[in-house]
């Protein structure tokens, strides 16, 4: 299973929101390469970075962290936030990441997706964005009427990396992932899926990776506020 430290990024900071509230955010740590630096000397070899600036306004960015974490880590980073077009796509790949997520354009611009899947196969992942079992875009703020299940039967045929998971209702609270759900949407095509939002403890990681359904998790506020401890987490 792998583990994924997260990093969300405004005004090049490392913040924290509550259920996607942007009124809601805590910051952690001024110096994003400061805090991936430190993932990397616990032992960790991946990274979740998502450019919370861009998710919201195309014409921003945190695109200079990003590339001092690629080029003064050795961290293989997934980037997530505002990638809608090729070129916003192109633009992160170059930057030396390993793969970059995919949210609001997968689901609204489904063409664009098996373009850049065929393009950069298996580097595209897509960031499933749920909230009462229904998709949200657009840093969560637009609420669709599209289901989980319909979506997955749509590109589950597509040469994507995985599927990242996040139930909006448990992320930034350290209730617990949902787990049932998570599963189950491992159960309905062959992509591997992520899970995110709500991790608690290192319990809820073993429930996870004993579930052996589920290829990995992303882990934020419970690293940040050390409800969990780096050198526990990286053991396992």
């Amino acid at each position: 299973m792998i583990i994924y430290p997260a990093i969300d990024l405004k005004d090049n900071k490392c913040v924290r929101l509550y259920k996607g509230d942007f009124s809601k955010q805590e910051i952690f740590n001024t110096s994003p390469l400061n805090q991936a630096q430190k993932f990397e000397q616990h032992g960790f070899v991946n990274l979740h970075i998502v450019d919370l600036d861009r998710a919201l306004d195309s014409s921003k960015s945190n695109l200079v962290s990003i590339k001092l974490i690629a080029e003064q880590t050795n961290l293989k980073i997934q980037v997530g936030g505002g990638m809608r077009t090729l070129k916003d796509i192109e633009e992160v790949l170059d930057l030396g990441v390993e793969n970059i997520v995919m949210g609001t354009a997968a689901v609204t611009n489904i063409k664009l997706l098996e373009e850049v899947c065929i393009k950069f196969p298996n580097k595209i992942s897509v960031g499933i964005d749920v909230r009462n079992g229904f998709l949200a875009l657009r840093g969560w703020q637009e609420q669709t009427k599209l289901s989980v299940d319909d979506f997955v039967t749509t590109i589950k045929n597509l040469k994507i990396k995985s599927i990242i998971f996040t139930d909006i209702d448990k992320d930034g609270t350290k209730e617990g992932i949902n787990l049932k759900e998570t599963i189950r949407l491992a159960n309905l095509s062959s992509i591997p899926v992520i899970a995110s939002g709500g991790v608690a403890n290192l319990n809820d990681v073993v429930q996870i990776k004993e579930s052996k359904k589920i290829k990995g998790v992303i882990i934020g506020k419970a690293i940040y506020d050390k409800s969990i401890n780096l050198e526990e987490l990286a053991k396992i």
